[in-house]
């Protein structure tokens, strides 16, 4: 008898142990619970799905249940060891999952809640002088959803066939997904809070991806310094939007709040709370979280953005967090896992998931490095790329699942099917404008071909070199020809990058060709938003076009992170196109007209961007922007007569700061405040012209109730700014929250105004004595001012600005009032 109470304890208790993950995207689901049907005992999944359980039941039902996601049950055997893996369909009613009613006795969450805004500034990863960590980063981006339709076309046939045979990636109930990428790679974090920066240092990377050839510029932005996520934030920037923390200030108006368990994890005793917006068009979350008792510390968090949230073509964002306690008491996380499911824009198409996961390791609180240090946020070692898989066995912090393996298998596969190989080559094409041919990049493309009123049809071939010919030097050329004016216009440069480290370049540059007064953005100005306006300005009747001649020798160097400064020394000859004079010897109002001109001048250019960081991109620089603090710049350029024909002695100078403000609940903000001044009295082609728009495209570059060429400065200061509120104010209208428009508010103001003197030197007739084109001043104390509202995400593609102009509404030709239209992809 005791042999067998023995045996039946020994070989008789049932033990269960698997693995949990999502029937779609074949992730792991972290903090699901797993437990025996009718009965208390259970365990949750580790931050990577597992669990293991065991015990004895009545029933012999294992149940696998968790927010967002359908209830699944499967039966085990008794009394023995097994593996049971569960797959999850999420639930499309995830947001309904519990409801909060009002009642006399408060809710006991929001005790918890005190006691976590309470310690926030404790537990905050921000408040630690420095701190460094060892991370892995893993990324992986497939094609899922892929319809039947889809599939039926010509050209993905011999893709779905891969795509069948591979078809466990998703698991035994998953959907079949089709990868395209998956990345790993090693780095070293660094970050100081006074002030605030920090450093990453890229080891190692591993990039296996379709049309993925060589990956430099992907090697820079698949580490940690993109996946940083903290919950102790007010606002979150994901996607390039702010998500409100369910933890953040605001916590009571943002959210509702459920506190469903308690439970110990890590030896840490947890309040188990579930939270989701009062709002469900709002950026925010709806999940779980695990607050320590002892901290009021976020141990755990499973966050998601659903749909109904006002965001384009986003089906799901989730984010899962594990943080531990380091010393000095702050939390840092230890593993995160994200997932972008981006839904199909059709029904005959497909959508995407993208997943991140990181896992940081060797975190440790230190001295604060030098801010020195700091100068490259991204710094990526000239040996980083491994492909010896034996290395990544060894040093990866976790190791790859059956299905990554799978993935690495299908991708190789794919790469190497003809029709894959073509569509990839069209799309890099059409991203970078170049077509890549080895150590030459041919195009741009859109300037193929245009049609003006002066050169009629016009062709232009032009290529430059890449980095598969040169790291330190670029070359670039082009060819035009105009079939009216029957002239060739040509352009060669040279660019020799002598420090990729601390970027700097010495560059030379010779053009012939037409442009026109009046349209080119001045020192200060960012053209990123006015590249369609200005592609424009150059089909159609050419505004004051002249045809010119350019030499330009340029040197740039980074000496910071803050600090950049640039030098350009410039020799230009101007032939007008139109009726245009001016006074040859400007101290004289009697002296000869003449019609072209020469200038010669030097320009120092400085930019202050205090927390702006950069990536490399073959042999140029991105800037990925400044994400606090504004931008600061100034140039100064100084003309030479007589200095290699130049004809006028001038001095200008011009000011500026910009910022983008992030005011989470209530929109993001841009200004812009430009300032300039020109010293001496010159022709009035060489003074400030702000630029107007005719054109029907929006742009922020152009004071858009503006004709071309109204207004003319010597002196001037202006403001831009536009403000967008999201879906702070219109997804609060009945009617119109469905359709998920945007507002926009935009304002411009210009003051600015041209001396006597200057006025008295410009030619008013030719030799003849017929009138010439002029231009018009700012009256002193009277702005030129324009205000606007427009609707962005018109069908997620397209927004509409009205504008109304205020002031010098009797100037001929003006319009009080436009109406324009811009092509704005967003989320």
């Amino acid at each position: 008898m005791a042999l067998w109470c023995i045996s039946h304890c020994v070989f008789g208790q049932t033990i269960i142990e698997g693995k949990v993950t999502d029937a779609e995207t074949g992730d792991p689901i972290p903090f699901a619970s797993v437990y025996f049907q009718g009965t208390t005992i259970g365990v949750p999944t580790d931050f990577d799905g597992f669990y293991r359980i065991k015990g004895e039941a009545k029933s012999d039902t294992l149940v696998v249940s968790y927010i967002g996601y359908e209830t699944k049950t499967k039966a085990y055997q008794k009394g023995v060891t097994q593996t049971i893996n569960f797959q999850l369909n999420p639930e499309a009613t995830a947001l309904s999952d519990f409801v909060v009613t009002a009642g006399k006795v408060e809710n006991p969450a929001f005790d918890i809640l005190r006691q976590v805004m309470d310690h926030k500034p404790m537990n905050d990863k921000r408040r630690l002088a420095a701190y460094e960590f060892d991370s892995y980063n893993k990324i992986e981006i497939d094609v899922d959803n892929i319809s039947d339709k889809l599939r039926q076309k010509k050209f993905m046939r011999k893709i779905a066939a891969v795509l069948d045979s591979i078809e466990v990636i998703a698991g035994e109930d998953g959907k079949p997904i089709l990868p395209l990428f998956i990345s790993e790679s090693l780095s070293r974090y660094y970050y100081r809070s006074d002030p605030r920066l920090s450093k990453e240092e890229v080891l190692k990377t591993k990039i296996t991806g379709v049309g993925i050839e060589d990956g430099s510029l992907i090697s820079q932005v698949i580490g940690s310094s993109f996946q940083q996520y903290n919950f102790y934030q007010n606002r979150m920037n994901i996607v390039e939007k702010e998500f409100a923390s369910p933890i953040a200030d605001g916590w009571r108006i943002l959210y509702d709040y459920v506190l469903e368990d308690s439970v110990t994890i890590g030896g840490e005793f947890c309040y188990l709370l579930d939270f989701k917006p009062k709002n469900d068009q709002e950026l925010a979350f709806v999940g779980k979280m695990w607050i320590t008792k002892r901290d009021f510390a976020i141990k755990q968090i499973d966050a998601t953005v659903q749909r109904t949230a006002n965001l384009n073509f986003i089906e799901k964002i989730k984010i899962q967090q594990e943080l531990d306690r380091v010393e000095n008491g702050a939390w840092l996380p230890v593993k995160t896992r994200v997932l972008v499911d981006v839904a199909e824009i059709t029904n005959k198409s497909a959508g995407f998931l993208a997943k991140f996961y990181t896992s940081n390791q060797n975190l440790r609180v230190t001295e604060p490095r030098d801010t020195r240090f700091f100068d490259r946020a991204i710094e990526l070692s000239e040996q980083s790329r491994e492909y010896d898989e034996s290395f990544w066995e060894q040093n990866r912090h976790d190791k790859l699942t059956p299905t990554e393996i799978n993935v690495i298998s299908m991708i190789d596969t794919l790469k190497n099917i003809p029709i894959v190989k073509t569509w990839t080559t069209l799309a890099k094409t059409f991203a970078r404008g170049y077509v890549e041919v080895g150590a030459f990049d041919l195009g741009p493309w859109p300037f193929l071909l245009g049609n003006n009123n002066i050169e009629g049809w016009r062709v232009r071939v032009g290529g430059r070199t890449n980095e598969h010919f040169s790291r330190r030097w670029q070359f670039n050329g082009y060819m035009a020809y105009g079939f009216d004016d029957e002239k060739y216009k040509y352009g060669l440069g040279a660019t020799w990058i002598a420090d990729r480290n601390n970027w700097t370049t010495f560059n030379v540059n010779y053009r012939k060709d037409i442009d026109q007064f009046g349209i080119q953005p001045d020192a200060l100005t960012d053209i990123d938003g006015g590249t369609a306006f200005l592609a424009l300005t150059q089909l159609g009747n050419l505004v004051r076009p002249f045809r010119y001649e350019s030499y330009q020798l340029g040197a740039f160097r980074q000496f910071s992170r803050a600090f950049s400064a640039g030098i350009l020394l410039t020799n230009k000859s101007f032939q007008p196109e139109f009726d245009f004079r001016y006074r040859t010897n400007l101290e004289k109002p009697d002296s000869p007209l003449g019609t072209d001109f020469s200038t010669s001048e030097v320009t120092l250019r400085l930019k202050y961007a205090r927390d702006e960081s950069f990536i490399i991109n073959d042999n140029s620089r991105i800037s990925l922007g400044t994400l606090r603090w504004p931008m600061f710049m100034a140039s100064v350029t100084r003309g030479f007569k007589g200095v290699a024909g130049g004809d006028f002695d001038y001095t200008r100078i011009n000011l500026g700061v910009q910022q983008r403000l992030k005011l989470g609940f209530w929109g993001v903000s841009n200004y812009q405040i430009n300032a300039g001044h020109t010293f001496e009295d010159l022709p009035y082609t060489l003074l400030n012209a702000h630029i107007g728009n005719e054109q029907i495209v929006y742009t922020t570059i152009a004071f858009n109730t503006m004709q071309f060429y109204e207004f003319v400065s010597q002196s001037y200061a202006s403001l831009r700014y536009q403000h967008q509120f999201g879906g702070f104010i219109l997804n609060r209208v009945p009617l119109v929250r469905k359709l998920k428009w945007r507002l926009v508010g935009t304002g411009n103001i210009l003051f600015g105004g041209v001396s006597q003197s200057t006025l008295d030197v410009q030619a008013l007739t030719d030799e003849n004595g017929n009138s010439l084109p002029q231009f018009d001043v700012l009256e002193n104390g009277r702005p030129f001012a324009e205000v606007g509202v427009g609707v962005e995400n018109i069908f997620k593609f397209f927004r509409v600005d009205y504008i109304r102009r205020l002031t010098y509404l009797e100037n001929p030709g003006v319009e009080k009032s436009a109406i324009k239209f811009s092509f704005n992809l967003s989320l």
